[in-house]
């Protein structure tokens, strides 16, 4: 079986060159094809939306599944927010009944979604980064409130670091590197983060989705990520967790590792056994399979509790949406 295109989704300031050290590894000993998706939102354009990205995303996935070729999402940060919204339409149909393209960047893009000659959709892989919910932007869950982070400017219409960021995302990169990849951040329009709530898309309920956080993380506090995690599984997600003691870039301070989780996640994916002793001959870094252990009592307290917080938020909002389903369906 033909192992699928990765399809790169970067996160906000970021440019898809963020990726390059994992994909030259998954190029060069797997063999894999991957293809890089630019954000619009971090071209410099202020005016640049949240549709503008997601259409981006699907176009790169429908190049790929019109070619027959199965694709995996691999997305960021606020990428995820792109990833998981552009994969409506692509996913494989369940029980028959295909899923509805909404949010489309072509009629050619709608036609690729739900033919059955094309790929699909198979998995997700999330970086540091969040489950969306359907119908909600990227700042409406944090109420419309930067984190301290980032400021809003809105004279120029992007989102301003007030961290310095090399401390907010490369903290564990050599210094040289690491300033480095601060050169190369663009300006992240505001308008992408704050609008557009109408095409976010809850993808991870349609594929499962390897999720790899970040023990580290100076950007998203690996405890939210944890709660996320739960609260996903809550709602009925098929989520496979693991961590890395890492910045909230472990694909520049941890390519190793961060390849080894992926080539897991791809054969989970696609039921394919693939080799990773070439890149687990060169790990340096533990990978955590988060979970509670009856023996570890504080491992209760660093997986247990976040988990358990989030899956019966999860749960909560789960029930509340069946109600509101059949209450819907009984009305008509």
């Amino acid at each position: 079986m033909a192992l699928p295109t990765l399809v790169f989704v970067p996160g906000s300031w970021h440019r898809p060159t963020c990726y390059s050290k994992i994909i030259k590894l998954l190029q060069e000993q797997h063999h894999i094809r991957c293809v890089s998706v630019v954000l619009a939102s971090t071209s410099g354009d202020p005016n640049a939306t949240f549709k503008e990205d997601i259409d981006a995303a699907r176009t790169a996935i429908a190049d790929e599944t019109a070619q027959g070729r199965d694709v995996v999402v691999v997305a960021h940060s606020y990428g995820g927010m792109v990833g998981n919204s552009a994969i409506k339409g692509f996913t494989r149909p369940k029980d028959g009944v295909p899923t509805t393209a909404t949010s489309t960047a072509s009629q050619r893009t709608d036609q690729s979604a739900s033919s059955a000659t094309t790929g699909y959709v198979v998995g997700l892989i999330l970086i540091a980064s969040g489950f969306t919910l359907t119908g909600l932007s990227f700042m409406d869950p944090l109420f419309g409130i930067p984190p301290p982070s980032w400021r809003v400017n809105k004279e120029s219409g992007f989102a301003e670091l007030v961290t310095p960021p090399r401390e907010l995302f490369y903290h564990d990169v050599p210094a040289d590197e690491a300033e480095y990849w601060v050169s190369q951040l663009t300006p992240q329009s505001l308008k992408a983060l704050f609008d557009g709530g109408e095409h976010a898309y809850a993808g991870w309920k349609n594929v499962p989705v390897w999720y790899i956080g970040t023990i580290e993380d100076h950007g998203l506090p690996v405890v939210i990520q944890r709660v996320q995690v739960g609260m996903a599984r809550g709602m009925g997600g098929d989520v496979e967790h693991r961590e890395l003691r890492s910045s909230h870039s472990p694909f520049l301070s941890q390519p190793d590792e961060v390849v080894e989780i992926m080539m897991d996640a791809i054969a989970a994916f696609t039921g394919t056994l693939v080799k990773v002793q070439s890149v687990t001959r060169f790990r340096r870094h533990e990978i955590t399979v988060p979970a509670a252990n009856v023996w570890q009592p504080l491992s209760w307290f660093r997986f247990g509790l976040p988990l358990v917080f989030g899956h019966t938020i999860g749960g909560t909002i789960f029930v509340i949406g069946w109600f509101r389903g059949l209450w819907r369906s009984g009305s008509r």
